[in-house]
This record gives C-alpha cells, structure tokens and sequence, in this order.
C-alpha cells in the first residue's frame, strides 16, 4: 500500500488556479439549499418541533436526518473554496468579498428577513401585538432569534480564523490536501480521519452542553455542542480545497463515487441507531433532563458517523452523475440558491400561519407549504438580483 506521504509536497503546494465551476458541488450545495427548505416546512408536524395539532412520523425521520448533517456540510462546501481564495486573493480582499457575501445579508436580514417570519409565531400567541411594535421590542429588548442566518455570522467567523491560519502557515492544511489526494484511491482512509477528529470535538461538545444549548447575543447566536463540529468540517474542506481538488478526493474519476452503496450503509446503520436511542431515551428512561453522560456519548457518536458517511454519500452522488446532463431542477436554480436560503423562513413560516387552522392531513399542509416555499423564495430571489449589484451579494 503506497503511503499517503509519498504523494509529493509540490503537488499539495501548487498555487490554485481558477477554474470553471464544478458541476457536482454546485447541484450539491443547491441540493442542500432544498433540504433546508424542506426541513424547515415539515418541522412543525413533528414530535421535534409539533406546532400544529397535525403529525406524522415520516417527519420525524427526515428532521432528524436533516439536523444532523446538513448545516455541517454547508460548511464544509463553503470551506472548499476558502484556503486556495485567501492564497490567491490575498487576505484583506479575500476578507472585504466575504463581509459584501456574508456580512451585509446576515445584517439586512436580522433587521427585516427575521422579524417578518417570528412575527408570524408572536401573531398566534399574540394577536393584539402589531408588527412595530413587536420588531421594536425584538431588537431593543430580546430575545432576538436568528433562525437560519446564524450560519452566516459563523462562517464569517471562520473564514476570518482561516485568513490569520492562513497569515501564520500558508502550508498548515497541506496534511489534509495530502490525505486527500490519497483518498482518490482510498475514500476510507479520509473517511476515517475525519469521523475521528469530527466525533473528538462533537462528542465532548454533546456530552458537555448537551443538546439545547446556544451562545446567544442579540442575533448572533450558535449551538455550544456543534461549533467545534462545523469548524472541523469547514477546515477539512479547506484543506481538500488548498490546490489540486480535481486531482484529490473529489476527483471525477475518483474511487469515492464508485463505492457509493457503502457510504449508503455506513449512514443507515447509526441513523438507524440514533432512532434506537431515541426509543430508549422516550420509552426506557423516560425523558430526563439531563440525560446520562452515557447516553449522550453513545448518541454522539452515532451522529458524527451519520454526519461523515452521508456527507460522502451525496458528494458521491452528485460525483457519480455529474456527467449524466441537465438536472432540470437544481441546474436553474443554482445561481438563485443562496438567495433562497437567505429570504425563505418568512415565506414557510407564514404559510405554516395561515395552514393552521385548516383541517388538513399533516403530509398535505407540509407538501403545500414545501412547494409554495420553494416557488416564492426562488421568484423572490429572481426579483430581487434584477436590483443593481445585488448579484454580488446574492
């Protein structure tokens, strides 16, 4: 078996070039933008969230699919791009792009984009509240709740960690870069350095903060347990992204999306854990709060191993048929994505308000309020880069 560190230093060093778009990580980011959306339109008919008197248990399984990967890959997409933009942008420009991308949406949308959708909850249990007062005491008084755009301040946060990492070691991640050109060949050797690092920090975080436990100041808000977890995503994608992507990991013509059954066991087998755990929890101890540290370490890990392998199990999808032709869904939307995920929870909250108090079966008002959420966030998103220089930011 050939060494991972006989693969060279110039090939892990080579300065990144720009190239076209990667097809498979643009219909997989799309993809992910879609799972939020449908997250976040199926959540109030479950045992999880169950705002509304309407249920069903196929819901259950998709939010806890989704909560447990989907943020964290986000991430590591979005840290693919980061290392190799810092080397060839330079740090302060790299910087100046990311505050225009990330920082100006996430304070237009804490001030507009949130209290629209939370004003929709605060009118079911407060309808004599008109909307300026309750966005006056949301952001005078609190709490001011995030939602989705937590994601946005956090990222910033790390891109700005990975310009000084950067500043102090430009070569810090080449040991990543070199696991991954040695996991064209071998998947499983990456996979597994990286379930290790990533359980060494989640594990700990869950077992520590348990899982309901946030930093919150004013809208800048992010689970305790996790964020440790989302940055050894982002730098692990980082560190696949330093130079040579193509050649590495992610390769087109990879081992990774040849194998893509055993990624597809490798995430049912602790997804179908966590379930049993979650029997135990419910039906044997009986909900307590806190849960035993056991318990908590053991559903930590079968998280992290859910994360990892249904990370590689999409990335291996979108690699396996990036060459099959036109999605006829993600493909037109990719360019509107992020648009969508920044203007959609007032959408979908609102069409939960007003599903309400409709007798109607629980897959019927999720089915109504996913679609209608998705037509209207991407119409929305549409109208809005017709503005002048709006398409640098969305």
């Amino acid at each position: 078996m050939t060494s991972i560190s006989t693969v060279g230093h110039a090939d892990v060093s080579a300065p990144p070039q720009v190239k076209s778009r990667n097809l498979s990580l643009d219909r997989a980011r799309t993809f992910l933008t879609l799972v939020v959306l449908l997250h976040h339109a199926v959540i109030p008919y479950t045992y999880f969230g169950h705002t509304d008197a309407k249920s069903f248990f196929g819901f259950d399984m998709i939010v806890l699919a989704t909560d447990s990967f989907f943020m964290a890959m986000f991430f590591f997409l979005s840290g693919l791009f980061a290392w190799s933009g810092i080397a060839r942008k330079g740090a302060l420009s790299y910087l100046t792009d990311r505050l225009l991308r990330l920082g100006l949406p996430f304070v237009i949308c804490a001030f507009t984009v949130i209290p629209l959708a939370y004003y929709a909850i605060s009118l079911r249990h407060h309808p004599e509240v008109g909307f300026s007062e309750f966005w006056w005491n949301l952001v005078t008084k609190g709490p001011w709740p995030s939602g989705p755009i937590w994601f946005l301040w956090v990222l910033l946060a790390f891109d700005v960690v990975a310009c000084v990492l950067h500043r102090l070691s430009p070569n810090l991640l080449d040991p990543i870069n070199r696991l991954s050109l040695y996991g064209r060949r071998r998947p499983a050797a990456f996979f597994a350095v990286m379930l290790a690092v990533t359980a060494a920090f989640y594990v700990p975080g869950l077992m520590i903060y348990g899982p309901s436990s946030w930093f919150e100041f004013g809208p800048f808000s992010v689970q305790h347990g996790r964020v440790m977890l989302y940055a050894s995503y982002f730098f692990f994608g980082a560190g696949i992204g330093v130079a040579q992507m193509d050649r590495g990991l992610l390769s087109a013509d990879g081992r990774m999306a040849k194998v893509s059954w055993d990624w597809m066991v490798l995430a049912i087998v602790p997804y179908c854990l966590l379930w049993t755990l979650i029997f135990i929890k419910r039906q044997i101890l009986g909900n307590p709060s806190p849960l035993p540290n056991w318990y908590e370490g053991l559903y930590a890990v079968c998280f992290a191993v859910f994360s990892v392998a249904i990370l590689f199990l999409i990335l291996a999808f979108f690699q396996r048929f990036r060459q099959s032709g036109t999605a006829k869904l993600l493909d037109p939307m990719q360019s509107d994505a992020y648009g969508m995920f920044l203007v959609h929870y007032p959408i979908a909250l609102w069409l939960q308000y007003w599903l309400f108090d409709y007798d109607l079966p629980a897959i019927v008002k999720a089915t109504a309020g996913f679609v209608l959420t998705v037509a209207f966030s991407w119409a929305l998103t549409r109208a809005l880069r017709q503005i002048p220089g709006a398409t640098k930011v969305l």
